[in-house]
């Protein structure tokens, strides 16, 4: 099935390498700002979202052998990023906006404000980890299970908390 779902998501125009595993996910507009690089797997019910006109460059960037597991949805307006090997666990959300909070404004109609998001290689997310705008995740950092992760991650380091921080390295 997975060779069907492919076929039909580069029809819509998402950019797929080779060698993907794709379950069922979804992608709710914009698919033409997506690239999925070979060996990504993206379990089922990932939810993959731009936001804002066609850009001409992707916003959404999963990198070679990523592995993005169940229910994990990916929100884009500006760039993120997912580098090589790097995995995902369930239940993650990850965006790279937020809406403004003018006191004029209708909450509906407030601008986003957003600053790219990128996940360095062999990266590992554990389940439920939240990561906000602007934020840097290091090389082969590790971000511990139900983390909010609102500033970035040196290489190497293992985070955890909320709002996260180090507390320890990778050895």
């Amino acid at each position: 099935m997975s060779r069907v779902r492919i076929a039909w998501w580069r029809l819509l125009g998402v950019k797929i390498g080779l060698r993907c595993r794709l379950s069922r996910f979804e992608l709710p507009r914009n698919p033409w700002d997506i690239e999925i690089l070979d060996g990504v797997a993206l379990d089922r019910d990932v939810v993959l979202v731009t936001t804002g006109p066609r850009s001409g460059s992707p916003r959404i960037v999963l990198g070679p052998d990523c592995y993005i597991n169940r229910f994990t949805t990916i929100d884009a307006s500006e760039r993120i990023e997912i580098r090589r090997g790097s995995m995902i666990g369930p239940y993650c959300y990850i965006t790279d906006h937020d809406h403004g909070t003018r006191l004029e404004d209708d909450v509906m109609w407030q601008p986003l404000v957003g600053a790219p998001v990128s996940i360095g290689e062999d990266v590992w997310l554990g389940a439920g980890v939240t990561i906000l705008k602007g934020v840097t995740i290091g090389d082969k950092a590790v971000v511990g299970a139900g983390s909010v992760v609102t500033k970035s991650v040196p290489a190497g380091a293992i985070v955890a908390g909320v709002p996260s921080r180090v507390i320890g390295q990778r050895v």
